[in-house]
């Protein structure tokens, strides 16, 4: 299988941390591209989207979500719970920190053309709004499940993009599961860098 990433993008780090969770890693090629002009991910997603999976013998997938759940069913359900609130849980968390990390994203991507952005202060609001929210979740650092993984990118992300603001402020748990977070394995071989050159 091939995993077209990008260093920066939450999404990809989500596939990559999930993969590296479940020992696929030894079975993925990861390929990293600019999503902005690579002909090769148009050819394969319409959208030119990280990440995006090449399968032995199947359709490309795409969307972090559907390669996660694929990469799970593959291992055997290991990481997203399959029945009952437990589900609903990893589900509802993984789309806030997706939704929250897209907001991100686009505060960033705002902050550097410079300029007005009308939709700023609503974005600003739902990153924080999200980081509160994670404050009060009764997180897992010790066996998380998907919910748990996917909480702990939003913080990542800040600290990528964000280096010198405090997210943490208000929020000790929060802080402190994802200092954790970030010492497992699979968070260390996946952190956020600036793009090889030539990407």
């Amino acid at each position: 299988m091939q995993l077209f990433i990008a260093s920066t993008s939450p999404f990809a780090r989500k596939a990559r941390i999930v993969a590296h969770e479940l020992g696929l890693g030894d079975r993925i090629v990861m390929i990293e591209v600019d999503p902005w002009t690579d002909p090769r991910l148009r050819s394969l997603n319409p959208l030119a989207k990280v990440p995006t999976l090449i399968r032995d013998g199947g359709e490309p997938l795409y969307d972090s979500a559907v390669i996660c759940d694929y990469l799970d069913a593959l291992a055997g359900r290991r990481l997203i719970p399959q029945d009952g609130e437990r589900r609903w849980r990893a589900l509802r968390l993984q789309a806030l920190a997706a939704d929250a990390c897209t907001a991100a994203g686009r505060l960033f991507a705002g902050e550097r053309r410079g300029g007005e952005d009308p939709m700023r202060e609503r974005l600003l609001a739902a990153v924080e709004a999200a980081l509160d929210a994670l404050e009060r979740e009764p997180l897992d650092d010790v066996a998380p499940d998907f919910g748990d993984l996917c909480a702990a990118l939003l913080p990542g992300y800040c600290d990528f993009r964000w280096p010198d603001r405090d997210w943490r402020q208000g929020r000790p748990r929060l802080a402190a599961f994802a200092a954790a977070m970030e010492r497992r394995t699979s968070f260390v071989a996946t952190r956020h860098r600036a793009p090889k050159r030539g990407l």
